[in-house]
């Protein structure tokens, strides 16, 4: 399942790259050694953490995510340092959002840098496909001036940083985590439906690891020199690329924080505001992208977009 450029980057065995995170043996590592799947049942979630810290690279999985009905439920693939800095942590997300049967997965995206977790910087999407019937290969590119989401090669999101940014942007060394857990009081509906456990175990299954990025000692965090390894992680999104993200944009898209009214009267500097886009969620939700007035008061979480989906 692995696509585009990253066919030419080395593929890690689990045990090359990853350690145990928590869930005891509800983390599985398959016999081949190259797959893991985690689940969420009564007892527990679970999940699984790189073993090194990496400053800026390519990082991917092949992910598949459980089926039927899994209103409550979130798995994400992510990079944080949140267990080093506690108060001024780094971010950068893939959180895949269940749904009631019939419903489709959502994924959300996101970024934090230096703790700025009351500037949200949440997207969300719908895909093309079912996630939960075959394996679709979930990219992170992070440089030192922009960050790539990619969906089976496809970019779905780009943040360039900004001067006025600052620390926002994601600046420090970060491990890479994947996990599921009971997300119950948000991640479907604004926490209207939440996970049933006569359904588990969920399972979210993992494979073709891709770790390619400068590894850092946690201690001296140098900076990173390997120019080799860095010459084969691309230098930006291609023409191409940059016009099938603008399509999937404007076809999925179903949450921006750049568009957001009711949070930013005019938005952060790294917004790129898209007429077509901005057009889109209009049409989705009025009151949040609109700007029309909401009657009642509307509270919103520090961390989580509020529109209904």
């Amino acid at each position: 399942m692995v696509s585009g450029f990253s066919r030419n980057l080395p593929i890690l065995s689990f045990d090359e790259g990853y350690s145990h995170l928590f869930g005891d043996d509800n983390l599985m590592v398959l016999r081949d050694g190259k797959s893991a799947h985690i689940s969420l049942d009564e007892r527990t979630g679970s999940g699984f953490v790189s073993q090194d810290l990496y400053l800026h690279g390519y990082f991917s999985a092949s992910i598949k995510l459980p089926a039927d009905y899994t209103a409550g439920v979130v798995v994400a693939f992510y990079m944080s340092n949140g267990d080093i800095y506690e108060k001024n942590h780094d971010e950068i997300d893939f959180e895949f959002l269940g749904n009631i049967r019939g419903k489709d997965w959502r994924i959300q995206t996101n970024i934090y840098g230096n703790g700025s977790t009351s500037i949200g910087r949440e997207e969300r999407y719908g895909l093309w496909f079912d996630p939960s019937e075959d394996f679709h290969q979930y990219s992170i590119l992070w440089t030192q001036n922009f960050i790539v989401f990619y969906v089976d090669n496809v970019p779905i999101r780009e943040i360039k940083r900004t001067e006025a940014m600052g620390g926002d942007f994601p600046s420090k060394p970060m491990s890479l985590y994947a996990t599921i857990w009971d997300g119950s009081d948000w991640a479907t509906n604004g926490g209207k439906y939440k996970v049933s456990y006569k359904y588990a175990p969920y399972i979210a299954e993992f494979s073709d690891f891709v770790l390619h990025g400068c590894a850092v000692d946690p201690i001296e965090q140098s900076k990173c020199d390997d120019a080799a390894k860095f010459a084969s992680i691309p230098a930006g999104i291609t023409r191409q690329q940059r016009t099938k993200m603008v399509s999937f944009r404007n076809k999925h898209m179903q949450y921006s924080y750049c568009y957001d009214r009711s949070r930013y009267k005019t938005p952060p500097s790294e917004c790129v505001i898209d007429p077509k886009e901005a057009e889109r969620l209009r049409g989705f939700d009025p009151v949040t992208f609109g700007g029309a007035r909401h009657h009642r008061g509307k509270r919103h979480h520090r961390t989580r977009p509020t529109s209904s989906i």
